[in-house]
């Protein structure tokens, strides 16, 4: 995996009324992110430079005229492609901060999105200057006031009010219930033939089920959940050796190898960005 640039923000807004909403700000030269999924809505806008993304089996652009956003589990990648910088400030609103904001905007259903770019200047200056406003430390009052109304913004312009997910398939209800089971067992050590034999599935059974659901292998869903533990152990103030042990990792070095794969930092950068 190539390097990336070290210059990395990260922060958890602490507001009490808006919990589970995190900030990235980032600056890569060489980093790519290979597929993967949030357990969040992600919205993100670019600063500088550029990158390529794929998603929904497109290709698309992030670049300062284009504002980001995925919905929870959609399955995305990234890379610099032509360009030799990417700048840029994300937002991630897990279930607990999207409810939140949508009761203070007077929701009843979580928004969904059918694009990944929306072409709204006014909503990227929005969301730029929100991102900056957190990062500052300005006003819970001023800060609430703009997250609203950016993200107001945001669901009457661009989420789809009519849309229903289909009933699921038995391949989503069944890869949901493999999830389930990796989200309670996660820190041990599972192995692709026992996993597949505990749902009565061959292992190439089970790696199909994935690809066709979220379009990654069960691996790489296991090793996102470990990373995401790790994260929250890391804020806690844990060592990076009985992390490694407790998520699941083989050892210390692999921990370090899949953090820096997938967050394009490594564990102390981490720690250190979050403080």
């Amino acid at each position: 995996m190539a390097r990336s640039d070290t210059r990395n923000f990260s922060k958890y807004w602490q507001d009490p009324e808006v919990q589970g909403l995190s900030l990235l700000w980032a600056d890569f030269t060489t980093h790519e992110y290979a597929p993967h999924t949030h357990d969040a809505h992600v919205i993100a806008v670019t600063e500088q430079g550029g990158a390529e993304f794929k998603s929904r089996g497109i290709v698309d652009q992030a670049r300062t005229s284009a504002l980001l956003v995925f919905n929870p589990q959609e399955p995305h990648s990234g890379w610099l492609g032509a360009s030799e910088r990417w700048s840029y400030r994300s937002f991630y609103l897990t279930d607990g901060a999207m409810q939140t904001v949508q009761k203070g905007l007077g929701l009843e259903h979580t928004p969904y999105f059918c694009s990944n770019v929306f072409r709204d200047e006014e909503l990227i200056n929005d969301f730029t200057y929100l991102h900056q406003s957190i990062e500052s430390n300005d006003s819970g009052f001023s800060v609430r006031s703009q997250l609203y109304l950016a993200f107001g913004k945001l669901f009457e312009r661009h989420s789809s009010p009519f849309f229903r997910p289909e009933k699921a398939t038995y391949e989503q209800v069944l890869t949901g219930r493999i999830i389930e089971y990796m989200r309670e067992y996660y820190s041990q050590d599972i192995s692709l033939d026992s996993l597949a034999t505990s749902f009565n599935l061959t292992p190439f059974q089970m790696i199909r089920c994935f690809n066709r659901t979220f379009g990654l292998s069960p691996h790489t869903y296991l090793t996102q959940i470990r990373l995401r533990a790790a994260c929250r152990l890391l804020k806690q103030g844990a060592h990076f050796a009985d992390i490694a042990v407790a998520v699941g990792f083989y050892d210390q070095s692999a921990f370090n190898k899949y953090f820096k794969r997938a967050y394009g930092i490594t564990p102390g950068q981490f720690v250190t960005a979050a403080a």
